[in-house]
């Protein structure tokens, strides 16, 4: 037992110092990038920037360090003696984060270039979300650690992109509670747990994990120059619907109001289930198109005021392309979102109506729930939900 102890203290002492080195190189990179700021965009904006980046990312450190611990496959394991490529790539996403988080209170930065940089930051940040656990798995260090690590910086990313995509005001002030719900979440459970309250475990589900990539997606989106309200206003409402619905859920069975495991709620979910791929989903995707063509219909023309002949020729084909595929059911999810995209530039040129209103959410819907039954090829819904590298 002690010769165990000895080794697992070598192995933390080791990981502590590679940690430390990690640390004091991520805020050399910020002092970095501070110069590159100062001499591209302003220097009082860039000071405002390194000291705010800095703070999260010390927060980020700090949070890390009091993990060290869990840097083990489960908790009967050893430790490691070092954090992992996973490890380091989740560190590195959470270093983007700080870097995003250091824009917050100020103006968009304006130029071509550097007014994209908030919105790429964060880009970067959420696609390493699927590439360090796939690192991790294929190295054969996934860890504790490593979960913990990821929500951190799932839960702070999407606080910090909120607020900033608000502040610039890409999104209404509603979808806030969308990036505070996990510490919301999370301070409930340590409210019951305070007031010496019973918590419920929560069942596992694939969708939590997919959402979070969706409002991921919608946020680097809103941070780039590239769409603006109410599209911008409208796609945060139907992003966030869903995912606070399903945190009401979750939050009723971690403090015990809905019993996931009685055989009766149960059979009710399942009914939910059935019939939400047998009705709702297949509803959605028919509604889709029919909305597509109402809108086109009212506006009368594809590109109002366009020289560019072939605009109207290529939204038209995409819009015929995307809306049949999505009716069938044939990787349903990328169509929708492929949509959503040619949407988007038909409406720099054009009002949202009402129906659009009802066509983006069910756009969106449909990328989040999937196709449903009568689909003709769910590969989509397998990439979304399988771990790489497993």
């Amino acid at each position: 037992m002690s010769e165990t102890i000895l080794t697992n203290d070598i192995k933390q002492s080791a990981t502590l110092k590679e940690f430390s080195s990690l640390a004091y190189l991520g805020l050399a990179g910020l002092a970095l990038l501070f110069l590159l700021l100062g001499l591209g965009w302003q220097w009082p904006g860039a000071s405002r920037w390194l000291l705010q980046s800095s703070l999260f990312w010390i927060l980020i450190c700090y949070l890390t360090h009091g993990r060290l611990d869990l840097n083990r496959p489960d908790e009967q394991s050893p430790l490691y003696d070092r954090l992992g490529w996973g490890n380091r790539l989740t560190l590195l996403r959470g270093w983007l984060v700080a870097t995003v988080g250091g824009f917050l209170f100020q103006a968009w930065p304006d130029g071509p270039l550097i007014s994209w940089l908030p919105g790429m930051l964060y880009f970067a940040a959420a696609m390493l979300d699927r590439v360090d656990g796939f690192v991790a798995r294929r190295s054969n260090h996934s860890s504790l650690l490593g979960i913990e690590l990821d929500t951190l910086s799932d839960a702070l990313g999407l606080a910090i992109a909120s607020l900033l995509a608000f502040g610039y005001g890409q999104i209404h002030v509603s979808y806030l509670l969308m990036g505070m719900a996990y510490y919301l979440y999370q301070g409930g459970i340590h409210w019951r747990r305070w007031r010496r309250l019973p918590v419920y475990p929560l069942p596992p589900a694939m969708h939590r994990r997919a959402w979070a990539g969706f409002q991921m997606g919608f946020l680097v989106v809103a941070l780039w120059p590239l769409f603006h309200p109410p599209l911008t206003a409208l796609a945060g409402f139907a992003f966030m619907t869903p995912v606070l619905l399903g945190f009401g859920v979750d939050w009723l069975i971690v403090s015990g109001r809905l019993d996931r495991d009685a055989p009766g709620v149960q059979r009710r979910f399942q009914r939910l289930t059935d019939l939400s791929q047998s009705v709702l989903q297949p509803a959605l995707r028919l509604a889709i198109p029919l909305c597509l063509a109402v809108s086109i219909a009212q506006t009368g023309e594809l590109m109002a005021g366009s020289t560019v002949a072939w605009f109207g020729a290529v939204l038209l084909g995409g819009f015929v392309l995307t809306s049949t595929m999505i009716v069938l059911g044939i990787a349903g999810r990328y169509f929708c979102l492929l949509l959503v995209g040619l949407l988007g530039w038909y409406y720099n040129n054009h009002p949202l109506q009402a129906i659009d209103y009802v066509l983006f959410c069910a756009l969106v819907w449909s990328m989040l729930l999937g196709t449903g039954r009568f689909s003709l090829w769910l590969e989509d819904d397998r990439w979304l939900n399988r771990y790489d590298g497993a």
